[in-house]
């Protein structure tokens, strides 16, 4: 058995010094079929450390009610194969460009803005977490023979907060719950945000995409010794609905990366391998002045412009670091394993639909009883889907505006069964004047909670009210559509599916396409030509959010998830249905780099 340590100056593996190399791979953004793959390419890449989160919401989607905890284990397991140790960053808070930022909507719903603080009923919340996830990351620690080297402590706290009593608490049930390698917290190179997010006796790192003497410099200030480690290297950056694409020149990349080195520094590349935010699990975030900021929901791809790309395809930018790794490497580097292959172009016929008024009825909650104010997503127990809310307009009256305030994030509306319009944040006020009597729907769909700053665990939905003029409308009826509705393919096959009418309707289509060969081994990309908003299943495996918003545009099939022969596709609109049929091929070019993104 090793033991590691944090010396005055390095890591120590055994006494000995170690430099740290290692990647970011979330287990969660790949499919585990793909898990062996990826991690073989970091240890090709020149790494021997892997880094991942842990998201508590994807894990416990209820109090109590804990749904394939042993994922991480396996994780860590395959790991270990790989020849990799292993750092675990399990929150409970993330960030991550993660719904919620990894948060359950139980808890955000129940403990609002005392989340994150050393508030009582939220660290219990916490501790039943820990006790159920913690076990297996005590397991496979590297004194017990198993990879796991670091665990963090909390996320990012500095930029948010200054409980030093939460922190302190969370260290303490790690260690409770069996935790006895290193642990270390990670803030960005300021002043404030080290003071807040830093713990006294526990290793302080930094997170920076270029700069690296500068940065270290600010950290030396707040840490005179121990090893230096820049724990999140920002190779790339994400991307949201309705921004420009962002990517990153890979040479410039590649000698940041080599100036964290020759700092003698360890490092973790953000993100090695970003993967994809399946089923609708990507967050959002918030630009400008806190009062008054943009909503900017984040894209299903979580390529993040990494040296493995979506597809597990090595480019331009893997080349470099290789090149610079391989200086710091101890022995020649592994050869890369053999390169996923993409599926031959075949087009799947959307022959079949179920409006979405049907789907609501089969799928769909029982519809709330009236209440005076329309219930939030959190009220209602919901983290990803729709809800459909139904309020009258009393009358005889005159028309008026009619709008809605406090709503996010975007309402398709009808009145009287006909279609007035699509409202937002921004423009949440009908174009035409709507005269009473009426009845009116609002079909709400969330784009994602906000992972990062201080409007984190925002509620979704309606939360203020439906007005007409100035006048609240109340005796609100709520019924939600959750993604999680579309796991069970006997329900989904029990909707009333009718033939595609052309109409572009809103609801679920249903189609198929073959495949012939080994279809687990590969990948494949899948387009909508002319569709508007909504999530795609292929074979019950959800694969995320399309929307023409762009700048995505195709949507990632990881190969496990094909089959040979026959293979079903759904695809739920919510706006307006395009061409019937969608297009599968090998996916998109393998990036080349551009400008940097503006935090480099």
């Amino acid at each position: 058995m090793a033991d590691f340590t944090v010396g005055d100056d390095h890591f120590r593996l055994d006494g000995k010094p170690v430099r740290l190399l290692s990647g970011a791979l979330h287990y969660f953004r790949v499919h585990e079929g793909q898990w062996d793959h990826r991690l073989a390419m970091l240890r090709a890449m020149g790494l021997n450390c892997v880094e991942t989160y842990v998201p508590w919401n994807l894990h416990e989607p209820q109090p109590g009610r804990f749904r394939d905890v042993a994922a991480l284990g396996r994780f860590l397991d395959a790991a270990q194969r790989a020849g990799l140790w292993a750092i675990v960053r399990p929150g409970p808070y993330i960030c991550a460009e993660w719904e919620n930022g990894g948060l359950p909507v139980w808890v955000t719903g129940r403990f609002g803005r005392r989340v994150r603080t050393r508030d009582a009923g939220y660290l219990d919340a916490v501790r039943a977490w820990f006790a159920e996830l913690l076990p297996q990351v005590a397991e496979r620690q590297i004194g017990r023979g198993g990879p796991v080297i670091m665990v963090q402590a909390e996320n990012e706290y500095g930029s948010y907060g200054t409980d030093a009593v939460y922190l302190r608490r969370v260290a303490e049930m790690l260690v409770e719950f069996g935790v006895s390698v290193p642990l270390f917290t990670s803030d960005g190179p300021e002043d404030h945000m080290l003071t807040g997010g830093s713990v006294p006796g526990l290793l302080a790192t930094a997170n920076f995409g270029s700069g690296a003497r500068e940065a270290f410099r600010v950290l030396r200030r707040h840490q005179p010794d121990g090893p230096l480690m820049c724990m999140e290297f920002w190779c790339g950056w994400f991307e949201h609905w309705g921004a420009p694409p962002v990517v990153r020149d890979p040479a410039q990349a590649a000698g940041a990366l080599r100036e964290i080195l020759e700092c003698g520094a360890s490092v973790n590349i953000y993100m090695a391998h970003g993967g994809t935010n399946f089923a609708g699990w990507a967050g959002a975030n918030r630009s400008g002045p806190v009062q008054d900021q943009e909503l900017q929901p984040t894209v299903t791809s979580y390529d993040y412009d990494a040296p493995v790309d979506e597809y597990g395809r090595p480019t331009e930018k893997f080349r470099l670091f290789r090149e610079v790794l391989a200086k710091y490497a101890e022995g020649p580097l592994p050869p890369l394993p053999p390169e996923p292959t993409g599926l031959a172009p075949v087009r799947a016929a959307l022959s079949e639909w179920a409006p979405l008024a049907d789907v609501l009825e089969v799928l769909g909650d029982e519809e709330q009883p009236e209440s005076g104010v329309p219930p939030t997503f959190e009220e209602l127990g919901v983290d990803r889907g729709l809800v459909r809310y139904r309020v009258s307009v009393p009358g005889p009256r005159r028309p008026y505006a009619l709008g809605v305030s406090g709503l996010r994030d975007l309402a398709l509306v009808y009145v009287d069964g006909v279609r007035r319009g699509v409202l937002s944040e921004e423009d949440s006020t009908l174009a035409e004047p709507v005269a009473g009597p009426a009845e009116v729907e609002l079909w709400v769909e969330s784009l994602g909670r906000v992972n990062y700053g201080p409007r984190l665990g925002e509620p979704k939905g309606i939360s203020g009210g439906v007005l007409h003029e100035r006048q609240f409308l109340h005796g609100v009826r709520a019924r939600a559509l959750r993604l999680d509705a579309f796991e069970e393919p006997a329900a989904v096959g029990s909707l009333p599916f009718v033939p595609v009418d052309g109409s572009g309707g809103t609801g679920l289509y249903r189609g198929s396409f073959e495949v012939a060969g080994a279809a687990g081994t590969g990948h494949a990309g899948l387009e909508l030509p002319g569709w508007t908003r909504g999530f795609v299943w292929v074979n019950g495996f959800c694969l995320g959010r399309y929307w023409a918003a762009g700048p995505q545009r195709t949507l990632y099939v990881p190969g496990p998830v094909l089959r040979d022969g026959v293979n079903e596709v759904w695809v739920l609109e919510v706006e307006g249905a395009g061409a019937p049929y969608a297009e599968l091929g090998p996916g998109v070019p393998v990036r080349t780099g551009g400008p940097a993104p503006g935090h480099a």
